[in-house]
C-alpha cells in the first residue's frame, strides 16, 4: 500500500485512541449533555426514536442483499462489487466496535447514573456505540459507491438520527456516539480505499498476463 495511506490509517487509529482517551476524562460534560438531551427529552417521541434504533440492523442486512440481488438480475459487475464493498464495511466496522467495547468495557450511563432513563433494551457495553457505527458505515460506504447528492443526504440524516436515538434512549454517552459515527465512517472509507487499491493491482496485474 502507499505511504499516504498508511499515513491515513495511523491517523484514523490515532484518533480512536485519543477518542478513547478523552472518554475517560470528559465523564462530567458526557453525563451534564446526556442528561439534558435525555431527560428533557419530548416523551412523545420516544417510540419514533425506537422505530429509527430498531431500522439499523434490518437496513445493515437488507442494503447489500438488494445490491447483490439486482447485481444478479442486471449481470452488473459494478454493483457486485459494490455489495462486497458495502459488505466489508458492515463487518470491518462491527469487527473494530466489539474489540473497542470488549477492551474498554463502559458501562451503560443507566447503570452508572439511576436518574437516566433507558427506554430501549440494549446488549453489552456503552463505549463505542454499535448502532451509530453500523448506521454510518452504511451511510458512508453506500454514499462512497453511488455520490449522489438524493443518495448522500437521506442516509446521513438518518445515521445522525441514530445516533441521537441512543442518546434520546438513555443508553449511550454523546462520546458513545461521536466514537461510533467516526469508526463507521473510518471503516467505511478504509474499505473504499483498500478496494480502489486492489482493483488497481488487480488490473495492473492482468494487463501484464495479456502482454
Amino acid at each position: 500500500m502507499s505511504l499516504q495511506f498508511n499515513r491515513k490509517i495511523i491517523t484514523i487509529i490515532t484518533l480512536l485512541l485519543v477518542l478513547s482517551s478523552a472518554n475517560i476524562y470528559s465523564q462530567n460534560f458526557d453525563i451534564d449533555l446526556l442528561r439534558k438531551i435525555n431527560l428533557n427529552r419530548n416523551r412523545n417521541l420516544d417510540n419514533t426514536f425506537r422505530v429509527i434504533t430498531n431500522s439499523v440492523r434490518p437496513a445493515q442486512i437488507g442494503v447489500p442483499i438488494i445490491l447483490y440481488g439486482l447485481s444478479l438480475t442486471t449481470k452488473d459487475s459494478v454493483m457486485r462489487r459494490n455489495f462486497f464493498y458495502v459488505g466489508a464495511s458492515i463487518l470491518t466496522t462491527m469487527a473494530v466496535t466489539t474489540i473497542l467495547k470488549v477492551s474498554i468495557n463502559r458501562p451503560r450511563p443507566f447503570v452508572t447514573y439511576p436518574d437516566i432513563e433507558k427506554e430501549t433494551d440494549v446488549g453489552s457495553h456503552s463505549f463505542p456505540s454499535g448502532h451509530t457505527s453500523d448506521a454510518f458505515a452504511l451511510a458512508t460506504s453506500v454514499s462512497l459507491a453511488y455520490p449522489k447528492w438524493y443518495v448522500i443526504v437521506p442516509l446521513y440524516l438518518w445515521a445522525g438520527s441514530v445516533g441521537y436515538s441512543r442518546m434520546h434512549l438513555g443508553v449511550h454517552y454523546p462520546s458513545d456516539v461521536l466514537a461510533g459515527a467516526v469508526i463507521g465512517a473510518g471503516s467505511a472509507y478504509l474499505c473504499y480505499k483498500g478496494q480502489q487499491w486492489l482493483s488497481k493491482k488487480y488490473k495492473i496485474k492482468v494487463h501484464k498476463n495479456n502482454l
